[in-house]
């Protein structure tokens, strides 16, 4: 395949909001030992891509200082060693940033085929939000068949790949959401229980659902004052899984009850992991997710799709949380 030697990309010009993305061009990377370059075709908008915008994210050393984490598209390049992949090969992958561009590194292992039927876009928006879910709640959490789980920000991308896939291996679903259509949007999708938190107690409402019994493994995005609330109505044995702090990291909480009912607290990122821990969430994903993919039994859901170059229109929109579902770009 024959390669330009420069690329549209949209770069982050300074830290700052939205508008502090914009297009430009740069050279075509070339892909190192284990690698694969990728002609992106789509790439998905996450929340840390806003943080890196915002100043508040750095990559890593050896990552692209692009933003974009997860990109579909066609295998232009490979690097020494790479076997397993073919020029012209379609992948959906996981990268360490520069998705937001018309080509991206990425290491081989973190590649995935299109499940059935699938279009770019909807192959996209699988990586970030499904290697981050069945990281968590899946082999940290441990939630199994019969157990109860506790979404907040349901209507997310990340809350509604959690709904899909918990339901899909059997769990009971409550969801925290804003308004009532997300409500019905998260109901849609499998959710048992769907707590308006503007207008009801989310702590009470949970041990009203679960007749006080609590719930086995709390899924957070919120952080802040949720993390006491988190504690109180989990189970006994119950496993708090700690993502992100959009409400902050700091908060005066009461230990008690993570000795005397044994819970257990664990927070992972994703990005920093190296090459090989998220190969094997990978390898986890194609034998145990991707077959409900390809079936139709669980899918994306795409809220809205932006040209590359209005990166920064999908960054407001994502900020807004007006949002149910995926956020894409359409390179």
């Amino acid at each position: 395949m024959s390669l330009p030697d420069t690329m549209r990309v949209v770069e982050i010009t300074e830290a700052g909001g939205p508008e502090v993305l914009k297009p430009a061009a740069r050279p075509v990377p070339k892909p190192g030992p284990g690698q694969v370059l990728i002609q992106v075709s789509a790439a998905g908008v996450n929340r840390p891509d806003c943080l890196q915008r915002a100043g508040l994210y750095p990559p890593p050393k050896d990552a692209s200082d692009l933003p974009g984490l997860e990109v579909a598209g066609t295998v232009a390049a490979l690097g020494d060693g790479v076997t397993s992949l073919s020029v012209g090969e379609a992948v959906c992958a996981l990268t360490p940033g520069g998705g937001y561009a018309e080509y991206c590194l990425t290491h081989h292992s973190h590649c995935l085929p299109l499940p059935k039927d699938y279009d770019m876009v909807q192959a996209a928006a699988l990586p970030e939000t499904f290697f981050t879910v069945w990281s968590n709640i899946f082999d940290r959490a441990r939630l199994v068949a019969g157990e109860s789980l506790l979404v907040h920000g349901g209507s997310s991308g990340i809350g509604s790949t959690a709904i899909q896939l918990a339901k899909a291996f059997g769990a009971h679903v409550i969801v925290t959401v804003g308004n009532e259509e997300k409500s019905a949007f998260c109901r849609n999708l499998g959710a048992d229980h769907a707590i308006n938190y503007k207008t009801e107690n989310w702590v009470e409402r949970v041990k009203e659902i679960t007749g006080g019994k609590g719930v086995n493994v709390v899924f957070d995005m919120v952080a802040g004052d949720y993390i006491q609330g988190n504690i109180d109505i989990l189970a006994v044995d119950g496993r708090y899984a700690l993502l992100a702090f959009l409400k902050g990291p700091k908060a005066t909480v009461n230990f008690r009850r993570v000795l005397t009912d044994r819970l257990t607290i664990s927070g992972s990122t994703l990005r920093p992991q190296s090459d090989k821990a998220k190969g094997a969430i990978a390898s986890s994903l194609l034998g145990s997710v991707w077959p409900l993919l390809d079936s139709g039994k669980i899918k994306p859901v795409i809220h809205a799709t932006f040209p590359l170059e209005k990166a920064d229109e999908a960054h407001a929109l994502m900020e807004s949380s007006a949002h149910m579902g995926k956020i894409m770009l359409a390179v």
